[in-house]
């Protein structure tokens, strides 16, 4: 920060002066608490009731069937909130990243942060960690349950390296009841393992019933891995992205409760901010394929994490407001702290947008809708979610 002893900003000589004195001066704005202490009251209380409904609603409209909330209805909440969750990433997180700790700020002028531009490293770090993170679960549990995604990929590998594809191929029947491919081909279900000379034509009814109940078997047990599988990788996903999300809206939180003559501007913003977040939030978890018969513990889950987005803004605002004599946000600290912590939590969403989102549920899901007009719909609420929470980076 700026030495006050020795900086005096009425007498500033630009041919001498250090730029980073001057940058530090002008953001050092101390406290901008400006009383209105009710209105405050208010927007915590607010903000807890739009932004709990809004994370809820997902929810409650994929496990409350009598409800019978449209499917457009919920189309729109789920990708909606997909768009709001990429825009947040960018607009909402690493903007101001750079504001608080990037190259032309007060901490990007001093010391070591001088040395680099942090904000987009802070994000890459977090992006390849997160990747890290979801790829070690995956390949965990397909070790556990002994299941192979890509025989294709393997075939193709094998043939260039040894050109071993009969070889393969004849491997390929051992492998099958491990094989995802296997499992999930019609063709190879009803095909039983070839027998030598004419075995098969003598095999009793007997015989083929109990191969039918082994492969029966199979068929279960992989459905169950898969079922299993499927819901460790998603939810170990969705901590992650609620982690960053909850970061960013502690900092909200405390911001509202002490900013100045913004407040009248950054009130209703906040409401749509964190209500249009809370929609991202809950339709990713009510996409996670949950297991079919969980635990008490499991099967509140969805609920207690919702309730935490919904109690982490107002909780934030409650402590600004206990500290709203006291805390400065513009300080060097502060700037430092919510610098990383953005950072940090723009880099888990862009990957958590970009891939969870967008790569998953349009270009890698193989239960993609093929109706033209649901697309169109889909893709016209991601745009729009995506557009409107870019805008309120405007003011908030």
């Amino acid at each position: 920060m700026a030495d006050v002893d020795t900086f005096n900003p009425e007498m500033v000589n630009l041919t001498t002066a250090d730029p980073k004195d001057i940058i530090c001066f002008l953001n050092d704005e101390g406290n901008d608490y400006n009383g209105k202490l009710g209105l405050r009251i208010s927007a915590l209380f607010v903000i807890l009731i739009t932004s709990t409904f809004c994370t809820f609603f997902p929810i409650v409209a994929t496990r409350i069937k009598r409800l019978r909330i449209p499917v457009h209805v919920y189309l729109f909440a789920r990708y909606f909130g997909a768009g709001v969750i990429i825009a947040t990433a960018f607009i909402h997180l690493l903007d101001p990243a750079y504001d608080e700790i990037g190259p032309a700020s007060c901490v990007g002028l001093t010391g070591g942060w001088a040395s680099y531009s942090w904000p987009p490293c802070l994000a890459l770090i977090m992006v390849m960690l997160t990747f890290l993170l979801e790829f070690s679960a995956e390949w965990f549990v397909d070790k556990k349950y002994g299941m192979r995604h890509n025989t294709h990929d393997d075939n193709i590998e094998s043939t260039i390296t040894t050109g071993a594809a009969h070889e393969h191929a004849h491997d390929k029947a051992g492998s099958a009841a491990q094989s995802h491919q296997f499992l999930h081909s019609a063709d190879q279900d009803n095909n039983a393992p070839a027998q030598e000379g004419g075995a098969a034509a003598v095999s009793s009814g007997a015989a083929d019933d109990a191969s039918q109940e082994k492969l029966d078997v199979e068929k279960v047990d992989y459905a169950s891995a898969a079922s299993d599988l499927a819901f460790r990788e998603q939810f170990a996903a969705f901590l992650v992205l609620e982690f960053g999300v909850i970061v960013h809206s502690v900092i909200i939180g405390l911001n509202l409760g002490v900013v100045g003559d913004e407040f009248d501007t950054l009130y209703p913003v906040i409401v749509f901010h964190q209500a249009f977040e809370g929609l991202g939030i809950g339709a990713r978890l009510s996409a996670i394929p949950f297991p079919a018969r969980p635990s008490k513990f499991v099967r509140a889950l969805p609920w207690l994490l919702c309730a935490a987005y919904g109690l982490t803004t107002p909780i934030a605002i409650a402590i600004g407001l206990g500290l709203r004599t006291t805390y400065n946000g513009n300080s060097f600290t502060a700037n430092v702290v919510s610098g990383v912590l953005d950072s940090i939590s723009a880099g888990i969403l862009i990957y958590t947008g970009l891939v969870e989102l967008l790569a998953r549920d349009f270009l890698f899901n193989p239960d993609r809708t093929r109706d033209g007009k649901r697309i169109i719909f889909m893709l016209v609420c991601l745009f729009l979610g995506t557009a409107i929470m870019a805008l309120l980076g405007k003011w908030a």
